[in-house]
């Protein structure tokens, strides 16, 4: 045994080193999210977002305009022209995407590319998701950024003042949607539940059933719509393939006819919608492509214009074409049937009422934007009228919810045979008593038969 006695603490542990690490905290969502422009004011962030989305929209129709411009600068017979006339054709464009309409060659061009108009959405939703701040002055500050940028690069290009105001008005309906999108996605912002409720809870509720009914089957007939072209682009690829042959183009230009074909793709499936609903649309006057008939007429040598249906698609198969309306109102009005479930009779019939009318002015405005001038001539009427498509897709969606939500309704049921009960009472006794009148009760006409004999018979 030692002197100094028995050890009563505990075994002393060497201290190991500690690994050396970046950084112990976890990045959060809000911080993967967050950007240079944090720490700006509000205000200036959301404008700052929206320019930088009108750049990138703007630059990816223009770069195109400036390849194909240096792609045939060798060209004699583009001696004297700048690349800086590339850079306003571009803008041009551009801006008729924003529902300016552009004059070229002293023609006025009015038909609204709706592939640059959903590009800029997407720019709008892309930058405010990444650098936006979910704050109103933050979107007012960036729709009115996006609309100033518009209406600068307008003025830029020589636009008249009537034009300029079309333009900003265009614009503001894309930066609304787009960066109001954006902004909802944000970690910070509030859910787009939240954020309605104090509209929506002053709203009946049958409205508000049909409302969304509504934008159920506006979407539906869109996705009908965009696999029916891809089936006119299958069955057409031989003509496309003729006509991009018969161009000639080298790779540059392949390039520029392919990015202003996409530009014009949504454009064909809302002709596809109005080809659906029965009117059927025309590229040209006294051309038609309607599901009972074709008159077909010399076309330009646009490669996309090749997937539209021939004379020899038309006949029975296709003039069943509108059912496909009412199934998808059968399918809306199934949703409407479960949303009112249990409510008054009248419910249901009122939600199907605003189904009808939110298809009709949502197909209406997709075809009256998908419509316009495309040159001169016969291309001065391109697409559908608006109003007649609208009404015709209303009527279709229409007879499918009422067939799929009215009979299932249980109140409906029983107020439709009260209703017949009441009418065949009411036809089967015309001399009953008149209003005001009290029914014989049973038994009341023997007793007084019986009296009168009492009567007699005591005198």
């Amino acid at each position: 045994m030692s002197g100094t006695g028995p050890r009563t603490g505990g075994t002393p542990v060497a201290q190991r080193p500690r690994r050396r690490v970046l950084s112990d905290e976890v990045p959060t969502r809000a911080q993967f999210f967050s950007s240079a422009l944090d720490g700006a004011p509000r205000w200036a962030t959301g404008a700052l977002a929206a320019v930088q989305a009108a750049l990138l929209s703007l630059l990816a129709i223009v770069l195109p305009a400036i390849a194909a411009f240096v792609a045939t600068s060798a060209d004699p017979t583009n001696e004297g022209v700048s690349w800086w006339r590339a850079v306003g054709v571009g803008a041009s464009v551009w801006l008729l995407g924003h529902g300016m309409p552009t004059e070229v060659g002293g023609v006025t061009v009015t038909l609204v590319p709706l592939g640059i108009s959903l590009l800029a959405v997407f720019t709008c939703y892309a930058s405010a998701r990444r650098s936006g701040t979910a704050t109103r002055s933050g979107f007012a500050a960036g729709v009115a950024a996006y609309v100033a940028f518009v209406v600068l690069v307008a003025l830029l290009v020589g636009a008249a003042p009537l034009a300029c105001l079309r333009a900003a008005v265009g614009a503001g309906v894309v930066a609304g949607g787009g960066l109001g999108l954006g902004l909802l996605r944000r970690p910070e912002a509030p859910s787009w539940r939240r954020l309605t409720r104090p509209v929506w809870t002053r709203v009946a509720a049958p409205v508000r059933v049909g409302a969304a009914a509504g934008l159920l089957a506006v979407a539906m007939l869109v996705l009908v719509s965009a696999l029916l072209t891809a089936l006119w682009v299958l069955a057409g690829r031989a003509t496309i393939g003729d006509v991009v042959r018969g161009l000639g183009l080298d790779a540059v230009g392949g390039i520029v006819l392919a990015v202003a074909e996409l530009a014009f793709v949504p454009n064909l499936v809302v002709w596809a919608l109005a080809w659906l609903a029965g009117p059927g649309f025309g590229v040209g006057t006294g051309t038609e492509f309607a599901p009972d008939g074709v008159v077909a007429a010399p076309l330009p040598a646009v490669p996309m214009l090749g997937a539209l249906p021939t004379a020899d698609a038309a006949g029975p198969a296709t003039w069943g074409a509108p059912a496909v309306l009412v199934l998808v109102g059968v399918l809306a009005g199934w949703y409407v049937h479960r949303r009112t479930a249990g409510g008054p009779w009248w419910s249901s019939a009122a939600s199907v009422g605003v189904l009808g009318g939110v298809v009709a002015l949502a197909c209406a405005a997709m075809v009256t934007l998908a419509s316009g001038a495309a040159g001169p001539g016969r291309l001065e009427h391109v697409g559908a009228q608006g109003w007649l498509v609208g009404l015709a897709a209303a009527a279709g969606v229409l007879v499918g919810a009422a067939l799929a939500a009215l009979p299932a309704d249980r109140a409906v049921r029983r107020r439709l045979t009260a209703g017949l009960r009441s009418a065949s009472s009411r036809a089967g006794t015309p001399d009953g008593p008149t209003p005001g009148q009290d029914r014989p009760r049973p038994g009341q006409g023997r007793d007084r038969s019986s009296s009168d004999t009492r009567q007699s018979s005591m005198s």
